[in-house]
């Protein structure tokens, strides 16, 4: 007989906005994030942006893909007037670019490689005990620049 591995219907989903942060001198790399239970759209990412330019309380020089949400959430910020917020755009399709993505591929392919939760609160419940526990590991947090090519 063949075993069987039950698991909940996924219907629903979660979406991760993130990002690393490198201090002025390069001497720490922090991790931010926030989990949503929904589609990111551009409401979260100017939320998430001011938020984080609150939390670092400096201009904020963001480097962002393409992403359609992302260029919408600029525009709006810069219509209201956001001279902390300045931007570099990543190429087009270039993932192993962004040292983010690495954060991504670290969680999903180790941390929660095979990992089956009960429900979405139990898939957001390891989410946020993966992508926290990388704020402790210094060595992985440069290691995600290296991933993207970028000397720190």
């Amino acid at each position: 007989m063949r075993p069987v591995q039950y698991a909940w219907q996924r219907h629903d989903r979660l979406s991760v906005i993130g990002s690393l942060s490198l201090s002025p001198r390069r001497r720490r790399i922090g991790i931010q994030f926030s989990v949503q239970k929904e589609n990111v759209r551009t409401p979260h990412i100017v939320a998430y942006l001011r938020g984080l330019h609150r939390q670092l309380g400096r201009p904020l020089l963001v480097v962002m893909d393409l992403l359609n949400v992302h260029r919408s959430a600029v525009r709006k910020l810069r219509q209201a007037g956001a001279p902390w917020l300045h931007v570099e755009w990543l190429p087009p399709y270039a993932p192993d670019l962004n040292p983010v993505e690495a954060v991504w591929g670290h969680s999903k392919c180790s941390d929660l490689a095979n990992f089956v939760p009960d429900d979405i609160d139990h898939l957001y419940d390891a989410v946020i005990e993966s992508v926290g526990d990388l704020e402790w590991d210094e060595r992985l947090k440069h290691s995600f620049f290296h991933t993207a090519q970028l000397l720190l």
